[in-house]
């Protein structure tokens, strides 16, 4: 056992910090997924609650190099471009976010798996929304609120944020720059509640701590890469191990 983190082997430990530095890489290319790879990696290794607590810090600081790459205003104004789609996701995700403690195992698995595996399956296909319905504010809202909901118990709010983005044709630049924005804010309010739920305390937070840094290396060289690799097929290959992923964590919280 390791003593800075006595509820984890030395291979578990070991294990946790790859995903981190994989997490890192593709968050830095395409801008979203870190949430998802840490909730559907980690899951496979060490208990939900605890891959949850895990992707808090690295999420915060990683979303905070991509909101402020263009610089402080720039990020601002992005700030009040999407305020009501902020407003929803904050609100909805502080309020799902007391469930992770009171579901089961199980459902827990299976409601942090579904959502991967879903919107990985939606954006393989090349399914996408019509702009003209989502510019609507209501849609705006509704689809923040509903990002922000299975935000709150997996910390996994990227993928309907994506599809929206993407469906609206947002710059590559812009899009990368208000995802940092969007999720950043997510990830203040997600460090927060899980700070009241417990999920975040004096023991989950060394280990949250230790894997900022291979997170952190990971979203610099990730941003390097964008500039030589095809973004995307990289998107697609990350999207098919995500659906394995999600699916995986399905399949264990039917059989939990």
């Amino acid at each position: 056992m390791s003593t800075f983190i006595p509820y984890l082997t030395p291979t578990e430990l070991a294990l946790s910090l790859w995903v981190a530095l994989v997490a890192g890489v593709v968050k830095g290319t395409v801008g979203f997924a870190m949430p998802m790879i840490f909730v559907s990696l980690l899951g496979m290794i060490i208990a939900p609650e605890l891959a949850l607590a895990g992707l808090l810090l690295p999420t915060l600081l990683s979303n905070g190099m991509l909101a402020f790459r263009q610089g402080r205003a720039a990020a601002w104004q992005t700030l009040r471009d999407q305020r009501r789609f902020l407003a929803a996701m904050l609100i909805c995700l502080l309020l799902s976010s007391q469930l992770v403690l009171v579901v089961p195992q199980g459902t827990l698995l299976v409601m942090i798996g579904l959502p991967v595996a879903l919107f990985s399956a939606v954006q393989i296909a090349g399914w996408r929304p019509r702009a003209e319905a989502l510019r609507h504010r209501g849609a705006e809202a509704a689809i923040g609120g509903f990002a922000g909901f299975i935000g709150g118990f997996s910390g996994i709010w990227g993928p309907p944020t994506v599809m929206y983005l993407t469906a609206l044709g947002t710059e590559k630049r812009a899009q990368m720059r208000i995802q940092g924005v969007i999720y950043g804010s997510g990830a203040i309010a997600l460090v927060l509640a899980h700070t009241v739920s417990g999920v975040l305390d004096t023991e989950t937070l060394p280990f949250s701590a230790l894997l900022v840094a291979p997170a952190l290396a990971g979203t610099w060289l990730g941003g390097r890469l964008q500039e030589r690799v095809n973004q995307r097929t990289f998107h697609r290959l990350t999207l098919i191990v995500l659906l394995v992923a999600g699916l995986n964590l399905v399949r264990r919280g039917l059989l939990a």
